[in-house]
């Protein structure tokens, strides 16, 4: 059997994938749910859990935005290939009609509660707050994973294509996370910690000389750079009793098809190994770059003017190996699906400055990741 057939399989088995440009990781076979009633203490049981593992176990899988929500971490057997998932993955079925879409809240909503965060921050109550919306397809037939898994490996070669399932994979119903992320959280191989923080967006032009304006625009934004300063002001402030040195340079600009991004490459030193991907996982997120700032007062807007439930869009997914090793993304560009329902999630930062209609834009723009994926093939 090739490699993209054994791939294929295990996806169509229901693993748990994480899929990226120098590596992919496929968690396969019987691989228990870690319990607690929190991602937090999810989290810290895993990691206990792995102190007693066998050397192939990881734990895997999705911590929710609400750390004091449930999410869902595996422990179960993973192995490792050099590149990105093998495609095209063979068994593909074919487009899927879309019934019906619907936008919750509708765009006049969203730009209402973008004038409602911003009142928030005119009272001095918050610095920064990023709020979500989401566009709900629903289909003739259940939606593939391997299916969307795969669009979006070949639509998204840059950035960590993933496919975690929610409940259990075995339930033709069970809910997946699905999405391909351009937003590093942290990781970490031995002594060693990288992170690619993102905040600061603009949508792209398929025009070469619009892009590159654009592009030039939003490097030298004041709005989106003091946007970009929150994220990786508190990513320092939450790494400092852990490592020995960090260096966070000047942003730098990344492209996704859709959108550009600030984004700040941040590397740093451990001062104790036995600090694992876990344990910073647990101390970083929710980052400003999800969440807002100053952090409990940013939750508290958004619990009172978003109106959704996240979930674990905006959460942290990722793995860790028995040696504290891991990799974890934020859970961006992404969607949840269950059967027929596709409910694609995308947010904006929203700081003194911001325009509503163009926020508004902004998360239509990102929306276009799973979008396209999943109804251009």
């Amino acid at each position: 059997m090739s490699e993209p057939e054994a791939v294929a399989l295990a996806v169509q088995a229901g693993a748990t994938v994480f899929s990226g440009e120098k590596s992919t990781l496929v968690q396969t076979g019987p691989r228990p749910p870690v319990p607690g009633g929190s991602g937090l203490e999810q989290l810290r049981r895993a990691a206990a859990a792995l102190e007693r593992a066998d050397p192939d176990v990881v734990v895997a899988g999705a911590v929710p935005f609400d750390l004091t929500r449930p999410g869902s971490l595996r422990l179960g057997p993973a192995r490792t290939a050099p590149g990105p998932l093998p495609l095209p993955l063979p068994g593909a079925r074919g487009q899927v009609t879309v019934a019906r879409s619907r936008p919750v809240p509708p765009p006049s909503g969203y730009a209402d509660a973008v004038r409602a965060g911003l009142a928030q921050i005119r009272a001095g109550r918050v610095d920064k707050v990023v709020l979500a919306r989401t566009l709900q397809l629903e289909a003739l037939d259940d939606w593939s994973i391997p299916d969307l898994l795969s669009e979006l490996v070949s639509r998204n070669p840059s950035a960590t294509a993933l496919a975690v399932p929610l409940d259990d994979p075995a339930d033709r119903q069970a809910r997946w996370l699905v999405g391909a992320t351009p937003e590093l959280l942290l990781r970490r191989r031995g002594p060693s910690v990288l992170l690619r923080p993102m905040a600061g967006s603009i949508p792209r032009s398929p025009e070469p000389d619009e892009d590159i304006r654009r592009s030039d625009a939003l490097l030298t934004s004041d709005k989106d750079r003091r946007e970009h300063r929150f994220v990786v002001d508190a990513v320092v402030e939450a790494l400092s009793p852990f490592c020995r040195t960090i260096t966070a340079p000047e942003p730098e600009l990344v492209a996704t098809p859709a959108v550009w991004h600030l984004a700040t490459r941040i590397t740093a030193l451990l001062n104790d190994t036995a600090t694992t991907s876990v344990d910073l996982v647990a101390a970083l997120h929710p980052t400003p770059a999800v969440g807002g700032s100053p952090r409990k007062a940013a939750l508290e807007v958004i619990g009172e003017v978003e109106g959704l439930d996240r979930g674990c869009y905006a959460g942290a997914v990722g793995w860790q190996d028995v040696h504290g090793d891991g990799e974890w993304v934020v859970a961006v560009r992404c969607a949840e699906v269950k059967g027929r329902t596709l409910r694609i999630f995308a947010g904006a930062g929203i700081v003194e400055g911001s325009d509503p209609d163009a926020e508004v834009v902004e998360t239509a723009a990102k929306m276009r990741t799973v979008l396209d994926a999943a109804t251009s093939r």
